[in-house]
């Protein structure tokens, strides 16, 4: 059978994984260039920054902060600036950046949000649950932002009020495949596997699912012990390049304690374990 999500192996491997899934949750909802096009000096990002590989983030990393320097006040350049250096795990500076751009721009919506995310990836939750309200307009709610929101209160142990908060935005925006993942890793976080493979396959079954909703699939079904499923899934619909780095992700995520060699080793002598 697949390992029991009570054991204190499973429970070690979902602490590991918590900080990495909210901030994925997260991460989900960031503005790139593309969302907001822009001409003149702004460098235009070829590809949303959480599908850039380690060369990319790097390079549009040099290049953005190039122009940050030249212009810190401008409010599309700041936040992409700010979002390349939390994907490159420099969180302190990319809270610094947001808040002189969000100085410099206290009403602008995309800067309070990306502010605010910026908050949370630096551990400071309930400022940026209010940041994050800033930005909201009760008249047009955002839907990326009730998701993010859900994010920030699932980091801060409120997994009820989390997902009363994603059920909100799927009102707002239903079936969106990053808030059905969001609601799936809530329920990965407290260790109800079943619930939250539901949830997932339901967002990876979306026309617009991305690469990262299958990441969390995988997941899902790898802390459940059926490793060659969860490999299959990684893999799915990719280059072989980008399926290489989806299941060095799934790997990562099941390191703890050789985690993914015992599972394996499970799925590969229990008859019952592809079964749900």
């Amino acid at each position: 059978m697949p390992v029991s999500a009570s054991t204190p192996l499973k429970k070690r491997m979902l602490q590991a994984t918590a900080t990495a899934v909210v901030m994925l949750a997260l991460a989900g909802c960031s503005t790139t260039a593309k969302d907001r096009m822009t001409t003149g000096s702004i460098p235009k990002l070829d590809k949303p920054v959480e599908q850039m590989d380690t060369n990319e983030l790097r390079a549009a990393t040099s290049r953005v902060g190039q122009a940050y320097e030249k212009n810190p006040r401008d409010p599309v350049n700041g936040v992409n600036y700010a979002n390349l250096l939390r994907m490159s795990g420099r969180d302190a500076q990319a809270l610094a950046v947001m808040q002189q751009v969000a100085i410099a721009n206290p009403q602008d919506r995309n800067v309070l949000a990306a502010y605010g995310k910026a908050q949370a990836a630096a551990g400071q939750l309930q400022q940026a649950l209010d940041t994050i309200g800033r930005a909201q307009t009760p008249d047009r709610p955002d839907w990326r932002l009730i998701s993010a929101e859900g994010a920030i209160l699932d980091q801060m142990g409120r997994p009820n009020d989390a997902r009363q908060r994603y059920r909100d935005a799927l009102d707002v925006q239903p079936n969106e495949p990053s808030i059905l993942s969001n609601l799936g890793m809530s329920y990965l976080l407290t260790g109800d596997l079943r619930t939250a493979e539901t949830y997932l396959r339901s967002a990876a079954g979306q026309p617009s699912a991305d690469s990262r909703v299958r990441q969390n699939l995988a997941l899902a079904v790898g802390l459940q012990g059926r490793f060659p499923e969860a490999e299959q899934i990684a893999r799915r619909e990719l280059l072989p390049q980008q399926a290489d780095a989806n299941v060095a992700y799934l790997r990562g995520m099941l390191s703890q304690q050789n985690s993914w060699q015992k599972l394996a080793a499970k799925d590969s002598t229990s008859p019952a374990s592809n079964t749900n």
